[in-house]
C-alpha cells in the first residue's frame, strides 16, 4: 500500500504512473465525515475543485455523494440540487432524531452496495471517508480486482480502513487544491437540524450533520 499526501510526491511511481495505473474511476464521498474533516482544517470545501483534484484526468464513471437531509431545510435541498447539476450522484437518506437531540443518519450501507454492485464497471474507487465500518467492503472490493484510494484527515480515519486501502491520501497534504477561496465577511453559522451557508457555497455547515 501507498501511504501519501499527494499525487506530486509519490516516493514508488510517478504521478504519471499513479493516473495511468487508475482507468476509469468511481468516487464515493462520505459527505459528513468530509464536512467533520473540513471542519478539523479550517477550511471550506469547493466541490468543483475537489471534483477535478479527486479525478486528476482519469477517466470517471460516476462520483457518489451520502450524506443525510432534512426534508424540509430548503437551503440544504438548494445545496443538493446544486451538486447534482454539477457532477455528483447524490444518495440521501432522512435523518433520525436520537434520544439525547441530535439528529443522525447512517449511509455505510449505501456506500458499501454501491461500491459493490458497481464492480465491473470501475477499476479504481476513490473513497473519501476514515470511517473502519467501510474497511470490509474495501477488503472486498480489492477481491475483485478494484484498486482502493481512500482520501481522508489522517486524525479522523481508522488504522483498519488505511490498511486494506490501495493507497492513503492525507486531506492535509491537498486541502490547498480542494478549498474554497476566502470570501470577505463570510463565516460558518450552523443552526440547528441541517443547514447550509447558501447554494452557491458548496459547503455544509451543520454541526449536528453525522
Amino acid at each position: 500500500m501507498i501511504i501519501n499526501s499527494d499525487l506530486d510526491h509519490n516516493p514508488v511511481f510517478s504521478a504519471e504512473q499513479v493516473l495511468e495505473n487508475r482507468g476509469r474511476i468511481a468516487i464515493f464521498i462520505d459527505g459528513s465525515n468530509l464536512f467533520y474533516a473540513a471542519l478539523q482544517l479550517g477550511i471550506e470545501i469547493d466541490y468543483t475543485k475537489l471534483l477535478c483534484r479527486l479525478t486528476s484526468g482519469s477517466r470517471l464513471l460516476r462520483s457518489f455523494f451520502y450524506t443525510g437531509v432534512d426534508p424540509t431545510n430548503e437551503k440544504q435541498q438548494g445545496f443538493l440540487l446544486w451538486m447534482r447539476r454539477n457532477g455528483y450522484r447524490v444518495i440521501t437518506k432522512e435523518l433520525v432524531q436520537l434520544p439525547d437531540g441530535s439528529k443522525k443518519a447512517n449511509l455505510d450501507v449505501e456506500i458499501a452496495v454501491d461500491m459493490m454492485s458497481l464492480v465491473g464497471c470501475y477499476d479504481t474507487a476513490i473513497l473519501v471517508s476514515g470511517d473502519g465500518d467501510l474497511a470490509y467492503a474495501v477488503d472486498a472490493v480489492s477481491y475483485r480486482g478494484i484498486r482502493v484510494e481512500v482520501v481522508s484527515l489522517r486524525s479522523m480515519t481508522s488504522d483498519s480502513l488505511i490498511n486494506v486501502a490501495d493507497r492513503y491520501i492525507d486531506l492535509e497534504g491537498i486541502k490547498g487544491d480542494i478549498q474554497k477561496a476566502s470570501r470577505s465577511g463570510y463565516t460558518y453559522r450552523p443552526l440547528s437540524g441541517i443547514s447550509i451557508a447558501d447554494p452557491e457555497a458548496e459547503e455544509v455547515v451543520d454541526s449536528a450533520f453525522d
